[in-house]
């Protein structure tokens, strides 16, 4: 303490993601910069400051630290004490202090992997660097953080590149405050970093360092699929302009017709491709570089295989120093898929690449700086609003924490969905959302899933007391709550949807309608919900409202043939509506007869309100698509029918919402629209039904929104990834005076499902009651 009444002597701490994004160095030079003493470091909890001075200047040291932040990092909170007698010194000068590992509790945020900084690609391309073309140049504003985390607090020998012993000029580096580099815990060069090697399937070396590179490119230009090593694993690349490699890839990777990414030199390459907006733009230079769906021009060189009947193209920029490298010495777009099997987890290291990858890649482009844990490439798309959509929260994005509004009484373990899975560890008022892991249904994302587990709960020192699930009785990560031992909190699936919402914006389960679309989630009645209008009253929910119920003939099969969910309508309509349908959909009379006594007598053919299973009927009832090869095939095909014809069109389907019973108060039913897409006399293009198809969904929840007499509105669910019913519904309801919200952190399909259980566990709100 001081002697100077003027002068005082606090400890901050600050909480948020202020690892592994520049903020020791950072508040080392603002510190300087006015004059101050102590020191900072990094803890369990975040980083942890001990200041000394005159208390306007500690004001502006507080009030810098969050308006000045390094662009990665976010501050959450910063608390204020006085120090304790066990609190290092203060010294003479400001300095970073060795991390604080004392406490068993790490509650600090885990930073994500950043793209390569403005400044760390200026000095790659520079020939007069001393890490010109070096293919791992970082600084405390980029490179890889996440996937190379061992254990916290975030510091050189906790991540793998502990391996790596820092030459003279890289130590110096390291050490100096006014250098870039200062406690950039990747930190390295040519001298002592990692290297790339070349090799064939079986590991033998063909090339190395700036030959490997230059033997890719030739690769790449001779048609061949190389397997290049990045932050979070594997890519499996290819020339993105030869269809033969195209095909030949999707061949090899049992991937038929779902999108394949693009990763593109830069911006200027991207937009003789396709229209870049620029928010656009703006994502894809971000520290996230996430893949963006941008509107694919026509006529390009592009392959066509790439994604098939589908305008978009998730592109991409290089957002490592290898990628970047490697775009400039190919000089064309390239495929940059997930290395693996459709559906399972990327690879991360050579030896697993050399024996999953085999019959698929051709070579591999590896190197030796070890991947702790595998991150995919994060999605987004803009709405029509130009307001990013993010479909896949992965890289850049992950894991970042949410704030719970209240305090946990014991760490919880969330498991998620089957689909599109993510965990979250919950602790205190902190939740930790894992990156995409993906589909629950094979083995190998299973292991992944649980690692993942087994990793968060490591790296947050959190002794799980319960586990919060779904309430579906056959997921994947339902048997593995059960398995644990723990007491298992099970979260209805479509109010987790609505929960996880509210989280993102901080608003209390009341005076909310939560409107949860999406393809299929377990209802509370054994019947498969997706239709659903849940509304919120003093921390109660009810099922206000859904779509009428239909069967699907064939369960899972009708999912991935769209014709039997049009047939499943028709049945309900009537023998007439169903003969037609049959007809026109091109099944045979013993076809026919089979799925009319499967709808009949219920057999195989599970009731449902699904609003993702209205999508597929109507995609095949226009005739746009009837095969879902993956998931939401039709869907998107309606979407992309409708979005260029919306504007030119005012009609709207008809959608009559009626009084339901048994417990739920209102029905859409959706007879007068199939009535209208039935009729043989309509004049009207499949585009322009679609478009009328999207507006008449739109009005049709804003007039359960009327009638549920409530001001806000949450959309919610997998259908809200389409932007046109996104942006629609938004327009509607805002117009009708509603506030309606949006997921704005964490992408509206089952990937936000683990942090809807969080706030349910949290809240004891976890049964949509009838």
């Amino acid at each position: 303490m001081t002697s100077d009444p003027a002068t005082i002597d606090l400890l901050l701490r600050v909480r948020g993601t202020v690892q592994g994004v520049g903020f020791r160095p950072f508040v080392h030079r603002i510190a300087t910069r006015l004059g101050l003493r102590g020191w900072v470091c990094n803890d369990g909890q975040g980083v942890l400051i001990r200041v000394v001075g005159r208390v306007p200047t500690i004001e502006d040291f507080a009030r810098a630290i969050r308006t000045e932040r390094p662009p990665a990092a976010r501050v959450t909170s910063i608390e204020r004490r006085v120090p304790g007698a066990d609190a290092p010194p203060a010294g003479s000068g400001f300095v970073i202090a060795a991390s604080d590992l004392v406490g068993a509790e790490i509650a600090t945020a885990v930073p994500g992997d950043l793209a390569i900084c403005p400044d760390c690609r200026r000095e790659l391309l520079d020939a007069r660097d001393r890490r010109h073309r070096y293919p791992f140049i970082n600084c405390t504003q980029c490179g890889p953080r996440y996937s190379i985390i061992e254990q916290l607090p975030y510091d050189r020998p906790r991540t793998t590149m502990r391996v790596f012993a820092m030459c003279p000029a890289c130590r110096h580096e390291y050490e100096a405050p006014a250098n870039r580099r200062f406690h950039a815990e990747p930190n390295a060069c040519p001298v002592c970093g990692p290297r790339l090697a070349l090799t064939d399937l079986n590991g033998t070396v063909l090339a190395e360092n700036d030959g490997a590179l230059a033997q890719t490119a030739a690769a790449l230009r001779d048609g061949r699929i190389v397997a290049v090593k990045g932050l979070g694993g594997f890519h499996l690349m290819c020339d993105a302009t030869n269809d033969q490699v195209v095909a030949k890839l999707r061949r090899r990777k049992h991937r038929e017709e779902k999108p394949l990414a693009v990763m593109f030199r830069d911006l200027d390459a991207l937009r003789s491709a396709a229209d870049v907006p620029a928010a656009a733009a703006a994502l894809l230079l971000s520290p996230a570089a996430p893949v963006v769906l941008v509107p694919r021009r026509a006529g390009t060189s592009l392959s066509p295989s790439l994604a098939p009947g589908n305008p978009w193209i998730g592109a991409l920029l290089p957002y490592t120093p290898l990628h970047v490298l490697l775009l400039a010495s190919f000089d064309r777009p390239v495929v940059a898929t997930s290395a693996n099997l459709s559906e399972e987890p990327l690879c991360i290291d050579e030896d697993e690449a050399g024996q999953r990858l085999a019959g698929i890649a051709d070579l591999l482009l590896g190197h030796n700086r070890p991947i702790a844990r595998p991150v995919d490439d994060s999605v987004v798309r803009l709405t029509t609003a130009s307001q990013p959509l993010l479909l896949r929260r992965a890289r850049g994005y992950a894991p970042a924490p949410l704030t719970l509004p209240a305090l946990l009484p014991a760490p919880l373990l969330c498991v998620g969905a089957q689909m599109k899975n993510t965990v979250a560890v919950a602790a205190g008022d902190r939740l930790v959302l894992s990156p995409h892991l993906g589909d629950l249904e094979n083995a190998a994302t299973q292991r992944l899933f649980e690692r993942t587990i087994g990793t968060l709960g490591a790296l947050h020192g959190s002794r799980f007391a319960a586990v919060a699930c779904d309430k579906h009785p056959d997921y994947s990560s339902t048997h593995y709550a059960a398995r644990t031992g723990l007491p298992c909190i099970a979260v209805q699936h479509h109010l987790a949807h609505v929960l996880a919402c509210l989280l993102e914006h901080g608003h209390p389960a009341d005076g909310v309608l939560g409107i949860a679309w999406d393809g299929t989630g377990y209802g509370e009645d054994g019947t498969i919900w997706g239709g659903e209008f849940i509304l919120l009253e003093k921390n109660r929910a009810t099922r206000f409202a859904r779509l009428r119920r239909f069967r699907l003939p064939g369960g899972e099969a009708a999912v991935r043939d769209s014709r039997r969910v049009a047939l499943g309508l028709a049945h309900e309509i009537g023998p007439d509506a169903f003969a037609d349908v049959a007809a026109r959909s091109g099944f045979t009379d013993t076809e026919t007869a089979t799925f009319a006594t499967m709808l009949e007598r219920g057999i195989n053919s599970p009731v449902c309100s699904s609003a993702g299973r209205l999508f597929d009927a109507v995609g095949a009832l226009l005739g746009l698509g009837h095969r879902n090869s993956f998931e939401g095939q039709t869907p998107m095909a309606v979407e992309a029918a409708a979005t260029p014809v919306l504007p030119a069109t005012t009609e709207s389907l008809p959608f009559l919402v009626r009084s339901a019973g048994g417990g739920v108060r209102l029905e859409i039913d959706w007879a007068p629209m199939f009535a209208r897409l039935d009729s043989s006399g309509c004049a009207r293009t499949p585009a322009e039904l679609a478009a009328a198809f999207h507006r008449g969904l739109a009005a049709a929840m804003t007039e359960v929104a009327r009638q549920a007499g409530v001001g806000t509105v949450v959309l919610t669910g997998g259908c809200f990834q389409n932007a046109l019913l996104h942006d629609l519904a938004s327009a509607q309801l805002t117009a009708a005076g509603f506030r309606v919200l949006t997921h704005c952190e964490l992408p509206p399909n089952d990937g936000s499902i683990a942090a809807g259980q969080a706030l349910g566990a949290l809240w004891g709100l976890t049964t949509v009651e009838s």
